[in-house]
C-alpha cells in the first residue's frame, strides 16, 4: 500500500526532474528549504541557488529520462530519483550518464538535503572545467 507521504515524495522527485530538465533555477530552488544543502561529486557541498546557477551556466539543451523513483521503506522522509541525464553543455558538447539523486524532505515535503551520486570518471574528459 502506498502512503500519502510516499506519493507526495514521488511527485516531488518527479517535479524536480522535470524542472531540472527545463533549467528553471527559480522553480528548482522553490522545491528546497531555505537552508537546504546539496552534495555534488564535482562541486562538493553547496546551497541550492549557487549550485543550480552553476548548472544552468554550464548547460545547454539537456534531457532527463527517469528510470525509477524509490521511496524509503524504513519510514524515513527520503526518496531517490534514478535517471539518465543527457547533459548538453553550453559549448555544444554533450555527455550521457546514469545518476541517482537521494532526497531528504522536511515535514512539508520540501527538499532539505540532496546527495547526487554518479561516476564522474567517464565524463570528466568531456566536462573538464566547464562546470567547476
Amino acid at each position: 500500500m502506498v502512503s500519502s507521504s510516499d506519493a507526495l515524495y514521488t511527485r516531488q522527485v518527479d517535479t524536480y526532474l522535470k524542472t531540472l530538465e527545463r533549467g528553471d533555477v527559480a522553480a528548482i530552488c522553490a522545491l528546497f528549504t531555505p537552508d537546504a544543502r546539496i552534495f555534488s561529486p564535482f562541486l562538493g557541498w553547496m546551497a541550492p541557488q549557487p549550485f543550480f546557477e552553476k548548472v544552468a551556466a554550464a548547460s545547454g539543451q539537456s534531457r532527463i529520462t527517469p528510470i525509477d523513483i524509490c521511496v524509503s521503506t524504513t519510514g524515513a522522509r527520503r526518496a531517490t530519483g534514478y535517471f539518465t541525464y543527457d547533459w548538453g553543455l553550453k559549448d555544444g558538447s554533450a555527455v550521457q550518464f546514469e545518476c541517482v539523486d537521494v532526497f531528504e524532505f522536511d515535514e512539508d515535503a520540501r527538499i532539505e538535503l540532496m546527495i547526487i551520486v554518479y561516476d564522474t570518471h567517464p565524463i570528466r574528459s568531456t566536462v573538464g572545467d566547464k562546470y567547476a
